[in-house]
């Protein structure tokens, strides 16, 4: 048995149908390994000067329970700036993908404001955070295997921290962003 053809294709001008794995802004979601990429990319351009210079300050054993939440607030800031101007990071340019409001939220805006570029590095960047206190430092790994697992849960490719601030990541090539 053959399936009917719609009376409008893809083919045909004037009718388009969304592409696998499009997002509700049209384009279509990052893929986890774009998203992997640009966080490996962040963490390396904030953690490894941020390090260097907390090895240098500080001595000891001292050197562990100081770096994580240095790292921690760093990352906060980088992200929080970045996304609130951009929607993306340098990771993120680098990775050809952007940080959009999900149309499906309340009050979508056509770009990420304060409060949820806020909300999003926060949930991100607690964790990171509690990683010297020992069992806090244990929930924390535990939190990331799940945040990364939501990616692969429903078909918006939503981690915890694009659930809570009602964003979604899609793909943006770096000539198409509004950012300079």
């Amino acid at each position: 048995m053959t399936a009917s053809r719609p009376a409008h294709s893809a083919d045909e001008p004037g009718e388009a149908e969304p592409s696998e794995g499009a997002g509700l802004t049209g384009l279509p979601l990052a893929e986890p390994g774009q998203r992997l990429l640009a966080r490996i990319v962040d963490t390396l351009i904030v953690g490894i000067p941020v390090i260097v210079v907390v090895r240098e300050l500080v001595t000891g054993h001292r050197v562990d329970l100081v770096a994580p939440p240095a790292v921690a607030g760093c990352f906060f800031v980088y992200e929080v700036v970045q996304l609130a101007l951009w929607g993306r990071t340098l990771g993120k340019r680098f990775a050809g993908i952007e940080v959009v409001p999900d149309p499906d939220g309340p009050a979508a805006a056509d770009r990420l404001r304060l409060p949820r570029a806020l909300l999003r590095a926060a949930v991100y960047a607690l964790p990171i955070a509690a990683r010297p206190v020992p069992v806090l430092g244990l929930l924390a790994g535990i939190f990331w295997v799940a945040d990364a697992g939501l990616l692969y849960e429903g078909e918006r490719r939503q981690a915890l921290h694009d659930r809570l601030a009602r964003t979604l990541v899609v793909r943006r090539p770096a000539d198409a962003s509004a950012a300079p």
